[in-house]
């Protein structure tokens, strides 16, 4: 049985630990909702996971933030799993996977088979709505976690500085240097009070679990490609590929793209023309960016007998997203006894920090400047804002509404 101290609720009275069909269900709705890609998911868990349900604590949800930040993978993703496993194992994390993921891995193997989003100016307006609502919501997340993580003048310096590094040097590697420069720097200059462990109960994992996790991470991440060389199987080609993505990129998102199309182009498995078809649809689809592997995983032909078609693409979604799960086995058991050091606590309030900052810089480029077109649009924006901040719109309901507006504007 996994054991651990992350805290998981900051309600002094909380109820229930979830069960397996309530994670499936929360996390199902906002698979289907969360528009927006990894920031705005971050949004939109904030709002259901501490401020509604108080499944996790503000420092708690930080804190897995700043891990998954850390990781290879989907950043978003991850942090769904984690809540999963945290209060249910490893069913719990695959509960949590499965609702987040199930929308956008059916809408892009189905966009696989040669549907496509519709063209027409009012279907245009509303995703460009969909836009818009989720400028909104990172907009109110990143309000939130800045009061939680810049509450002195040296953390909002952390969180300016990261915001500047990224707005003019923007690439995957420098915000795993920002990162590493903020704990190093929040380490020596910040002073953080360790967390009392036995705050609540959680299944993080135990110490002899993580080892085998991370064996095999690194068994399948090795032993794949040497597989798929000796034995001629277009399946296992696919499947070897798609984990190393998973394995290798760092900030998922966007992020993804260039590694994706690494794997799928050069070597003639489909068309330049196909990839970015795949890449636009999934602009505009809930949930995970990774999804997209489901569209190209029906679509290419990595030859020998490979079946494509809806079996490809959950197979690509499996293995783009398994090295998530075998990181997330290998660290959390871990997790618990660093972060309850008050030299690593330092650390991470440095990291949490420079997140807001990471965050801020995402909030202007690509969110704001490919959504907000003109006085109208900040509207919406300002409109959405105060719906969420102020009257506490659930994020579903406020999503709606600027799909609405936008379907009108068009």
């Amino acid at each position: 049985m996994f054991r651990g101290t992350i805290p998981i609720s900051n309600d002094p009275n909380p109820g229930e630990r979830p069960g397996l069909i309530q994670l499936f269900l929360a996390f199902l709705w906002l698979g289907a909702t969360a528009f927006g890609g990894p920031v705005a998911h971050f949004g939109y868990f904030r709002t259901e996971f501490v401020d509604r349900r108080r499944w996790i604590d503000e420092r708690g949800f930080a804190d897995l933030i700043s891990l998954c930040q850390f990781l290879p993978g989907p950043a978003s993703s991850q942090t769904g799993i984690a809540i999963g496993m945290i209060h249910r194992g490893w069913l719990g994390g695959i509960a949590a996977w499965l609702g987040f993921t199930t929308p956008g891995a059916i809408i892009m193997i189905t966009l696989g088979f040669g549907l496509s989003l519709a063209q027409t100016s009012a279907g245009q307006g509303v995703v460009h709505g969909l836009k818009l609502a989720a400028v909104a919501v990172v907009a109110n997340a990143l309000w939130g976690m800045a009061r939680s993580a810049c509450g002195t003048p040296v953390k909002v310096s952390f969180a300016a500085i990261a915001c500047v590094a990224i707005l003019f040097v923007g690439n995957a590697w420098l915000q795993i240097l920002v990162i590493a420069a903020a704990a190093i720097a929040g380490a020596a200059m910040l002073k953080d009070e360790p967390i009392a462990t036995g705050e609540a109960p959680s299944t993080s994992g135990s110490r002899a679990g993580a080892i085998v996790h991370f064996a095999m991470f690194l068994a399948l991440l090795l032993g794949l490609p040497l597989a798929a060389q000796t034995i001629a199987s277009g399946n296992l080609e696919a499947f070897s590929g798609f984990y190393r993505v998973g394995s290798l990129v760092f900030g998922g998102g966007h992020v993804v793209l260039p590694l994706l199309e690494a794997e799928v182009v050069p070597t003639g498995w489909t068309s330049t023309d196909a990839f970015l078809a795949g890449y636009g649809a999934a602009q505009a689809i809930p949930g995970p960016m990774f999804a997209l592997t489901g569209y190209l995983g029906n679509v290419i032909d990595p030859g020998s007998g490979y079946l494509g078609g809806w079996t490809g693409g959950l197979l690509a979604i499996v293995a783009v997203f398994l090295p998530s799960f075998l990181l997330l086995g290998a660290t959390l058991p871990y997790w618990d006894a660093l972060r309850s050091r008050a030299r690593i606590r330092s650390a991470l309030g440095g990291v949490n920090a420079a997140v807001v900052g990471l965050l801020l810089a995402v909030l202007f480029t690509p969110v704001w400047t490919s959504s907000v077109r003109d006085s109208s649009d900040f509207a919406v924006v300002v409109v959405a804002a105060v719906l969420l901040a102020v009257w506490r719109l659930p994020p579903w309901l406020v999503v709606i509404l600027a799909a609405v507006a936008g379907f009108f504007g068009a």
